[in-house]
This record gives structure tokens, sequence and C-alpha cells, in this order.
């Protein structure tokens, strides 16, 4: 009997057939489904004892094999009566199979290296989670929510209303039923689930959901501008129904219901001293917090997806990556975050289980163009980035991993286009800068940088390609992140500054806005312009994603045009667990749920 797939199969499909096929156009490795060269991924398989069919599959693009000369192996096609040995899930928990991938160069999004359980859940215990930062706030009004800033605290106190599910790269209803649109996506109707109910008992209903998003547009949250440019009115015509309507089309609004609006906070939460108590429907409430030590989450036994089986959720501020990962290995956390490629190869090293998110510009540098900095000239901003060489910057920071690349989505990404980012040319970086020196710019240029070793050599490398093609570069090295924070989003007192991006392959849009356009929040002195923001509102309207790509394309001309910040590549954050862990679930901003989570 033939086998037809019109997907890439998974090992879950329990057919009796085995994949082989030889030939320039498809890769294999570890029972993995890989790219056309074309840029597709392999589908449509039919196997009956003749040729495969292939057709590449333009929706779910892969990585590049020309940067992994390890997926250059074979696929056999043999008759019926073998297992099958195809594309495993890439978002399967404790239960199902994952991708496999022991070089930072095979990574894509999803749970990766994640072997089924082995038994039932086992009830009790802590596990405790070593995390990047620690968050001044656990408000989802004040604090981003993201993995690196706080995210995995406030995602398992609040939950979300909708969840990234990195498998069909899509987001589906979490703490929500369901989320409906009108054909021309400026209409949605979010339908609740029956009886959730706040940690202190209190109802998440329609109401309770419009006075939290009110709240964070209210608060200028860090999505509020995003928000309120587009969300004209919400109401509530009964206790489980919340409309949006907004005044654009925005076909990928799920999104923003993934991240700080849809975390929904309780109106208990604020105290008539405004004080705030963290307050949510999530998994865990709030038990303690020793500040640049720890915060202790307890289970919530109300939680509406059911009694977590972990009896505490700790997260630990350790005093770096390199120290999560040494004590990850002796057992002393349960689980990590990791994101810098040296690190992140590390880890795959011995096989690690986790769950991953792309993160494009995440290394990168962001540009202040205040009147009287040296970015402030489009020709000094275009010559720094020519003069950049980001695989040898990305090679000598990480130690020879990681992806350097100057332009914005490289060919991993499902975003990836035509154009490419300003290609390394110190002859016309020398040309561009003497042209504005001509012209009375002195050549200094102060680039800050925290103090870490990887920043440290950030910083240096920056400063030694620069001046090899006339800049007069001052090293700026602050004591730590949060200075480094203040200096930049506080005072925009700084040059330029080595700066995490973070456009995800999930959604770019909304950190796209944030960074990108005139009415961003997060654009900290960058550059901005009428050209830009009519082009971002452009892709965040557009429905088709061959449409979405092509307007891709000119945001990455436009980029290369007014050169807003400097890209040098992109990272993959990696959310890592031992091999006792089972059950966490990924969203988004490589955010993860511990609710359904257990230790062996």
């Amino acid at each position: 009997m033939p086998l037809e797939l019109n997907r890439p199969p998974r090992l879950r499909d329990n057919t009796n057939a085995a994949l082989f096929f030889a030939s320039d156009e498809s890769e294999y490795i570890s029972g993995v489904c890989l790219p056309t060269a074309d840029g597709g991924i392999l589908t449509d398989f039919h196997l009956d004892r003749g040729p495969v069919r292939l057709s590449p599959n333009k929706e779910n693009p892969m990585l590049d094999p020309q940067r992994n000369p390890r997926w250059k192996t074979a696929l056999v096609a043999a008759a019926a009566g073998l297992a099958l040995t195809g594309c495993a899930s890439a978002t399967d928990t404790a239960d199902g199979a994952s991708l496999s991938a022991s070089t930072f160069s095979e990574l894509r999004e999803g749970m990766i290296n994640v072997e089924p359980a082995s038994g039932d859940a086992t009830s009790g215990g802590t596990l405790t989670f070593g995390a990047y930062s620690e968050p001044r706030s656990l408000d989802p009004a004040e604090t981003i929510a993201a993995v690196t800033t706080g995210g995995v605290e406030m995602l398992n106190v609040y939950d979300s209303l909708m969840r990234f599910d990195a498998e069909t790269a899509t987001f589906v209803p979490q703490m929500a039923e369901s989320l409906d649109h009108d054909d021309d996506y400026r209409t949605w109707t979010l339908t609740l689930r029956d009886d959730v109910t706040f940690s202190n008992g209190d109802p998440v209903d329609a109401a309770a959901v419009r006075s939290s998003q009110e709240r964070y547009a209210r608060s200028k949250g860090p999505e509020s501008s995003l928000w309120i440019d587009n969300v004209r009115e919400v109401s509530t015509p009964d206790t489980r129904t919340v409309v949006y309507r907004l005044d654009n089309p925005w076909p990928e609004f799920p999104g923003i219901l993934a991240t700080g609006p849809g975390m929904i906070v309780a109106a208990a939460a604020d105290g008539p001293d405004g004080s705030f108590t963290p307050i949510g429907a999530g998994p865990f409430t709030l038990e303690r917090w020793a500040p640049t030590t720890e915060i202790v989450l307890a289970a919530n036994d109300t939680y509406w997806a059911g009694q977590p089986h972990l009896d505490a959720l700790k997260i630990v501020y350790l005093s770096g990556q390199q120290t999560n990962i040494d004590t990850l290995r002796t057992g002393g956390i349960d689980a990590s975050f990791v994101r810098e490629p040296d690190h992140v190869e590390d880890v795959l090293s011995d096989g690690t289980s986790g769950y991953v998110n792309l993160a494009a510009a995440q290394n990168a540098a962001i540009i202040n163009t205040a009147e009287g900095r040296p970015g402030a000239d489009p020709r000094v901003r275009r010559a720094m980035q020519l003069a950049i060489d980001a695989p040898q910057m990305t090679d000598r920071i990480y130690n020879g991993y990681g992806l350097g690349d100057s332009t914005l989505f490289p060919e991993y990404s499902r975003w990836h286009t035509e154009t490419s980012g300003l290609a390394y040319d110190p002859e016309a970086a020398r040309a561009l800068l003497d042209a504005a020196k001509a012209d009375g710019y002195d050549g200094k240029v102060e680039y800050i940088k925290a103090n870490t070793p990887t920043d440290q050599r950030s910083a240096l490398t920056f400063e030694a390609m620069l001046e090899a093609v006339g800049f007069d570069v001052q090293v700026n090295i602050v004591p730590t992140v949060n200075d480094q924070i203040r200096l930049v989003a506080a005072d925009r007192n700084y040059d330029v500054s080595g700066w995490g991006l973070a456009f995800r392959e999930s959604d770019p849009y909304p950190k796209m806005f944030a960074t990108m356009s005139s009415g961003g929040t997060q654009t900290y002195g960058m550059y901005t312009s009428p050209e830009m923001d009519a082009l971002l509102a452009e892709f965040q309207q557009e429905a088709d994603l061959d449409a979405k790509r092509a307007t891709m394309d000119r945001i990455q001309q436009q980029i290369n045009q007014d050169v807003p910040f400097l890209v040098y590549g992109p990272f993959a954050e990696f959310v890592v667990w031992n091999d006792s862990v089972h059950g966490v679930v990924g969203s988004a901003n490589t955010m993860v749920f511990f609710g359904g989570a257990w230790k062996d």
C-alpha cells in the first residue's frame, strides 16, 4: 500500500516505510526532514517501490544547508515493511518527539532533543530555573514579556490568552477558548473558557480582560503604543466574550495576546496605596521574592488547566550564563536559559533538551541619531555597517560559533528575502567617512558595552574594525547591564551601544514596530522615517505570506539605505533542562510554561 503525505512525515504517523533519498535537492539527518535547495522543505512523499515525489513547501523554510555541511546526507525511499524514520514534531512535550540537534547550525524553532517520558507524571518537588536576568517588576504593564526580562516568571503567574505553537508556527488559544476574526481582520472575537479564576478567587471574565488591557494601555506598557495605535474599541457583549475592533487590518493580532496584553492582571493587584501584588490566573503564585537572589512561586491549586504537578517553581539569579550551565550540569538547578552561540553550542554538545526560538538581530548595536551625535549623519551610520565584517565579528566574540550576517533575517528564516544586508566593504566605508570628515566630523565615536568577557570582546572587535577604516573609537565598558540600559534607554546618553533587537520568527512585527517606527517605545534615539512607518504598516496589514515577504524585502532595502542600527547576526534563544524534567510547554518570546511540568 503506498504512503502519501502532504506534509513532512512524523514519527507518530506510525506507518511502515523508511525514507531515504539521494539527491542534491534534498537533505536528511537524524530522522528530520530538511530543506530543498530552493528554500522549501520536503513534502508530498509517495512511496510505492518507485520514485519519491518531492515538492517544496515555501510556508516553512528551515535552516540553510549551505551553512551546515552535516546535512549533506542521503534520503532513501525503501519499500513498505521498514519503520518510518521521518520528521518528528518540533514542539511535542514530554510524551512526544522533537528535533534532534547537536550543533548550533542544526537548530530551528521548537523542542530540541526532548525524549518521551518513560512513565506517568509524578507530583511534588521544586523545579529550579536559572534565569538570564532579574526583572524589576512582575507587572506585565512594566516588564517586557520575554525570556530575558522576566517573561518566564510572569507567564507562570498570569498565563496568557494565546500561546505560540512552534510546530504550526501559529498562535493558538491558551487561557482563551477561541479567537475568531472577520474577513478583513479588523474585528476579532475572543471567547473565554468557563470558570477560570484568578488565584484570589475572582473570575477571569470579559470585564476582567478588558480592565486589565485598559490598565496596560494606560500604564504605557512595553507594547502599549502598538496596542493604542491599533485597537479602537474593546467591548464585552457577555461575560465570556471580548470583541476587539481595530483601526487597521491585522492578521497577526493573536500574537499580541500571547505577550503582555494577553497576561491578565486581577483588579485586586493594585493596592489603594499604589502598591502592586502579582495576582494572575496562571499555574503558580508569588510566595517569596529575595531581590538579586531568587523568586519562589507556589503551585496554584485552583489553576484552570489542573493542579500543577510541582509544589513550587524557583527562579534563581546567578552570575551569568556559564555559571548557569555549570550549575545545571552539577544538578544545582533543573533548567536554565542560554543564548550566546558558544554557550548554546556547549549545552548542545551534551545532548541537552530544551525549547528554541530564533531571534534575528539579537547580536546587534543601536545608534543614537540625536543632534550632535555621530549617528545623526547617515553617511557615518552607513560607514559603520560597511566597516563591520559580521561573520568575523561573530567568530571573534563567540569563539568561532554562531551565525554572523548583516542581513536582518538570514537564510534560516521564513522572512528571508532576496535583498541582503550591507556587505563588508571597508573601502566604501572609508570613502563615506572621509566625506563626513570633510564636512567637519572629527571621526570620534563612543561604543558602550557591559563588563562581561563576551561584551568586552564585542567592544574590542567593534573598535578594531571601525578604526581600520578611520574612526576614532572610545570604548566605554560600564559595570553592569543595568548601567548600560540606564545610559541607553533612560538617559539616551550614548553614541553606539551593543544591543539585542530580537525580531522573532513567530511574529517579528511587534518588536519591529517598537524599535523601528516613529511611534515605537524602544527606538532609544534610533533613526525612524515616514517611509519605514509606511512599510511596517503594510507588513502588518498584509495577510498573504508571499506578499508579506515582498514587503519585508523592501524593509531590508530601507534598512540598507537608512542604517538605523548595526546588524551582526541572530541568536538561538534556548531554554534548557536536564533529563529528569518533563512536560515543559513553549510559547512566544522563548517563554515557557511549567504548569504541566514534573520531575522524575
